[in-house]
């Protein structure tokens, strides 16, 4: 078994070098993550100026793109070997509801599925996480889970640990995406030279939070775990809109 790692966060993130800590009794590790953090890249590729990638000292591997650049390189060529499986994460912060639209963690394992791997997405829900080792015992759960019964191809997993002791736990609820309010506006300021700048507002708050979503089953405690598909089409809408387009 060969596991390719990335992240958003960059190649030194802890929550990255805890999970290829954690997976490495179960299998050979790759990491090819961002040589910087990449957060909200979503799945964006750099097709107008070479990559470039390198080997650092603790064998993690840094490239100069994106979490989506990262994953497409290792499975198409940069890897001697190609992974059977793509782990994303430990993220640095929730990817919960509308968040999946934007995160570079939720990209990257999906780009490994896109590529045709089984993927799924690691995220603690804090902005300083400290409980990594609750997330790492999840991902040893959900790993052994896919070799024992493996899901669907088509099935990609985003994972929301909260940031607990694993005592702590209540334990897995597969759940559905939320949804967020609305943005908050930009923040605007100046630089040095008096020039207007701007500051992407922090995301609206919790609005579709009920029961069954991911954001109530983290919120009671508990690991949420939502399926993803690659596949947007709204099929409920097609005899729809066939209607409604001119002849």
């Amino acid at each position: 078994m060969h596991i390719l790692l990335s992240n958003d966060d960059g190649y030194l993130a802890q929550g990255l070098i805890a999970l290829a800590n954690g997976l490495q009794s179960f299998a050979d590790i790759s990491v090819v993550a961002p040589d910087k953090n990449r957060s909200a890249a979503s799945n964006s590729l750099t097709l107008e100026m070479p990559l470039r990638a390198h080997e650092t000292t603790n064998g993690f591997i840094k490239v100069d793109g994106t979490p989506t650049d990262c994953v497409h390189l290792a499975i198409t060529g940069l890897l001697k070997n190609e992974p059977d499986m793509v782990f994303a994460g430990i993220n640095h912060g929730a990817n919960l509801g509308d968040d999946v639209l934007y995160s570079g963690t939720v990209a990257a394992a999906t780009e490994g599925r896109f590529l045709g791997l089984p993927a799924v997405a690691m995220s603690m829900v804090s902005s300083d996480p400290q409980h990594f080792e609750s997330a790492v015992k999840v991902a040893q759960i959900i790993l052994q889970r896919l070799l024992d019964q493996p899901l669907a191809k088509d099935i990609l997993l985003n994972v929301n640990v909260p940031d607990l002791p694993w005592s702590e736990i209540k334990g897995f609820q597969s759940t559905r995406l939320g949804q967020r309010h609305k943005a908050e506006s930009v923040i605007k300021s100046q630089d040095p030279r008096g020039r207007a700048i701007y500051w992407v507002g922090p995301p609206g708050a919790e609005q579709d939070a009920g029961p069954g979503t991911d954001f109530h089953a983290v919120s009671q405690g508990y690991v949420s775990v939502t399926p993803l598909q690659l596949d947007l089409t709204r099929y409920d809408a097609l005899d729809m809109l066939k209607d409604w387009l001119p002849a």
